[in-house]
């Protein structure tokens, strides 16, 4: 949702009659998940719970969310700028010298188990988790 809302606002028209309540979701969302962020500058696999494991695709579309809403104006720089830098900061941290990012959670399906998603595998190079990383240099750049 971070990353999709954030694509759909660089698109969207700014005279939409849905912007303003989009963009309002938007800012709800980076506020929540703010508070989430590891002292690493990482967020984790299951976002809330503190036995989970720092995962680098759900940071990398975060960090990508937070950096293009400070560019675009969209959230505070000043509250926001240091939380984008925070995680892009982090994720460099777990790009291999081929480029391949590591810990990047196994895609799921739906289960009703806190377990189950406490056992996906940690996988390098997974694209899921490398496209997020390259929304990110894309962002930085522009």
């Amino acid at each position: 949702m971070a990353a999709g809302m954030t694509e759909m606002l660089i698109s969207l028209p700014k005279d939409n009659k849905d912007r303003p309540r989009i963009l309002k979701a938007f800012q709800t969302m980076m506020t929540s998940l703010k508070q989430y962020q590891n002292e690493e500058g990482m967020w984790l696999q299951l976002v809330d719970d503190k036995a989970s494991w720092p995962e680098t695709s759900g940071t990398g579309m975060f960090t990508f969310a937070m950096i293009s809403g400070v560019k675009n104006g969209w959230l505070d720089e000043k509250e926001f700028g240091p939380v984008a830098r925070k995680g892009w900061i982090a994720l460099t941290k777990y790009i291999g010298k081929n480029g391949d990012v590591r810990d990047v959670c196994q895609g799921t399906n739906k289960e009703n188990s806190r377990q189950y998603y406490l056992d996906r595998k940690k996988l390098t190079g997974d694209m899921h988790g490398q496209a997020p990383v390259l929304w990110c240099v894309v962002a930085l750049l522009n």
